[in-house]
């Protein structure tokens, strides 16, 4: 080897060895700075050490690393979003406004689980957009928004320009870990991003949430890379370690995720008891206005881990969190005018047509004035200065006028007592608030109930949107939802901008919602009073069609898990209505008429668990979702709690008081080893019915 080789060869190994510890230097700074708060060298400091990496990752790009910091530059220019399936659901939360509905939800806990720790984890409801990152064997691999629960938006490549987000986890990773959490601006950052956004003439944001939320969206990931956002994790989704899950509280959680790297809520605690939690609120409310963040709330997770799982979730959100939203913001302006809208129900509610004001960020225009009964007692009139509030920070409605600016000619506004749509006389039933349209015909409901029924809520028939049910309404030509599945094609190239390639595709969409609808999707889609999706879903596991459901008595109904006497009622007089039975009628003889999937209720593992209610408690050498799923898939039902319908109570180490409970109404109890037994027994009769029908065959 001659001189100048062995030179560059030393050459080299010390600017690999410089490079290491520069990469070090810049992942421990960067985590003082922008997690932790806490800088411990000047910024001009921590900006050479930087640009002499990126000097040597250019010099020597087969060095680079995929986590290197100084990928966090951004560039990339995407050509769109690509969506991708969250592995578990990302839920909504419920609101509460105040202590009273706190303490509803409280009553709520308690009766679907007794003996309940009011033990809750409590932190600030970031105002930003939320996320799920995913890291494999402890390595950022991906990042999705929220999307509608179910899928979300790829924003991987933005999500690696934010300078707080760990790309490796430090300590020791579960294989996998899915963490959620709110992308989000400080309040200096954001006013310092709209006043470079002025002096350069372009497009401020309203709010903090619109500009994290355009921010991670962009395409060109150099725009996000120019902003400063902040990644705050406030829990997580899929987890998958090598042996039992470490942690049993949300407390642990949020300790092992700051263990991990990651900047959580500032100020999150555990409060013991209602009244601590009351007291944070309080706290937090009053302090609002000076944290360096837009907050518009309390979080308060049950701590438990495992009473979170027992108590599940509804169609969208966890029966176990809930938020304590702050009292909404308001402003004043001018009140122009007063319309009536018709709902699909009948319902006429009025709304204020108002000069445009901006309200926490948000520019309102338009307003609830509730009913009748609240335009009387707030006395309020056309051409009044009225205070405006989004009521839990998301819907407009006027509080009062300020009458110290009211004109002297100013007269009450009178209600109108018939449909603004058909003109029919309108009714107000006893003991209700609202003024109903009765006229099934009415223009009105029509438009309502078919804009609902071709939504996503309802059939989700793509391309047929608002616009286009108006026009198809206000021809004659569709009247009720039965209507929509004998559209041809000729007849619809009539209306205007409508071709041949639209019209074709509006009767395809038609038609293969027709075909593909479940029974759990049409029950949505009629619009039924107070059935939601979850009930929606619990009457097509239920009941094989519509006329065996039509035949069930409230009674029936309401030994159905979340239905109560008014959601029963209410079915039963669904049923009993003859225009809906003549729709449910027409919808049969054209082809709409799903029923439950026999083939799937036939094909459930029949074992020793079938039909079995069963529970497990205390912890388990495997994850506690896969031994619930073996339960499942031998035939059993996962009960939330402790009660005289349990038929089975699996118990690991530790299991807490429902051991005494199910010891206490003599409810069979098992250790993990006779879960399993009788798991074996379940396929060894599998098999054997197998082996048999293989020699029938033969």
């Amino acid at each position: 080897m001659n001189q100048g080789t062995l030179q560059s060869l030393l050459v080299e190994d010390a600017d690999k060895k410089r490079l290491e510890e520069l990469r070090a230097f810049v992942i421990y700074h960067n985590h003082r700075y922008h997690t932790l708060d806490a800088p411990e060298i000047t910024d001009d400091e921590y900006n050479a050490a930087f640009q002499e990496l990126l000097r040597l990752e250019e010099r020597h790009p087969e060095w680079r690393s995929p986590d290197s910091p100084t990928n966090r530059i951004g560039g990339q220019v995407l050509s769109s979003l690509e969506t991708k399936a969250h592995t578990r659901r990302m839920y909504s939360l419920d609101n509460v406004f105040d202590a009273e509905e706190w303490q509803g939800f409280l009553k709520r806990l308690d009766n679907a689980q007794e003996g309940l720790e009011h033990a809750f984890w409590c932190d600030p409801k970031m105002d930003g957009l939320a996320l799920e990152l995913v890291y494999e064997n402890g390595r950022f691999v991906e990042a999705l928004t929220r999307g509608d629960g179910e899928v979300g938006e790829l924003v991987t490549e933005a999500m690696q320009t934010v300078r707080n987000l760990p790309k490796v986890l430090h300590g020791d990773a579960p294989e996998r870990l899915e963490v959620r959490g709110e992308v989000i601006f400080r309040r200096r950052d954001f006013a310092l991003l709209n006043e470079r956004l002025r002096k350069e003439n372009l497009k401020t944001f309203a709010n903090p949430r619109n500009a994290a939320a355009g921010s991670i969206r962009q395409l060109d990931t150099s725009v996000t890379a120019s902003r400063p956002l902040r990644f705050l994790a406030y829990g997580f989704g899929d987890v998958r370690f090598g042996g039992v899950q470490p942690w049993s509280t949300y407390e642990e959680v949020m300790g092992r995720l700051r263990d991990f790297g990651f900047e959580t809520p500032p100020g999150g605690r555990l409060c013991r008891g209602s009244e601590e939690v009351e007291a944070y609120y309080a706290s937090l409310s009053e302090k609002r206005e000076s944290l360096a963040y837009e907050i518009d709330g309390v979080v308060m997770k049950l701590n438990d881990l495992e009473a979170q799982e027992a108590l599940g979730y509804t169609a969208r959100a966890p029966r176990f969190a809930v938020a304590w939203k702050f009292p909404a913001q308001q402003a004043t302006t001018l009140l122009l005018d007063i319309t009536v809208q018709v709902g699909r129900t009948g319902v006429l509610t009025p709304v204020a047509e108002l000069e445009p004001v901006n309200v926490g960020g948000v520019l309102v225009s338009r307003a609830t004035l509730h009913n009748e009964d609240e335009i009387r007692n707030r006395d309020v009139r056309i051409g009044d200065r009225v205070v405006v509030q989004r009521a839990g920070d998301v819907i407009p409605e006027v509080v009062r006028a300020v009458l110290s600016e009211r004109a002297p000619d100013s007269q009450p506004f009178v209600f109108p007592h018939v449909c603004p749509s058909c003109g029919q006389a309108a009714s107000r039933l006893e003991g209700e608030v609202a003024w109903r349209c009765v006229n099934v015909s009415c223009p009105a409901m029509i438009r309502q109930s078919l804009a609902h029924f071709v939504s996503k809520a309802g059939l989700d028939i793509e391309g047929l949107g608002q616009r286009w049910i108006e026009l198809l309404v206000a021809s004659g030509r569709v009247k009720t939802p039965a209507d929509l599945f004998t559209l041809r094609v000729d007849e619809l190239l009539h209306y205007e901008r409508m071709g041949v390639k639209l019209a074709t595709k509006f009767v395809d969409s038609l038609d293969r919602a027709k075909k593909e609808a479940t029974l759990q999707r049409l029950l949505c889609a009629l619009g039924i009073r107070h059935v939601g999706e979850q009930t929606a879903k619990t009457l097509a596991a239920t009941y094989a069609d519509m006329d065996v459901l039509r035949a069930a008595s409230p009674e029936e109904l309401q030994n159905l898990p979340d239905i109560g006497p008014e959601v029963a009622s209410s079915i039963k007089a669904f049923f009993d209505d003859e225009p809906n039975v003549a729709l449910l009628a027409r919808l049969r003889e054209l082809g709409l008429w799903p029923v439950r999937q026999e083939a799937a209720v036939a094909s459930m593992p029949v074992g020793p668990l079938a039909g079995q209610k069963i529970l497990f408690t205390g912890s388990l050498s495997i994850p506690r979702s896969k031994a619930q799923q073996m339960a499942e898939n031998a035939g059993a039902e996962i009960a939330g709690s402790v009660s005289r319908r349990l038929n089975l109570l699996v118990v690991g180490d530790e299991p807490g008081s429902k051991r005494e409970k199910a010891q206490a109404l003599g409810i069979r109890i098992v250790d993990e080893a006779g879960f399993l037994a009788l798991l074996q027994a379940d396929n060894e009769v599998t098999a054997s019915s197998s082996e048999n029908a293989a020699q029938d065959s033969e």
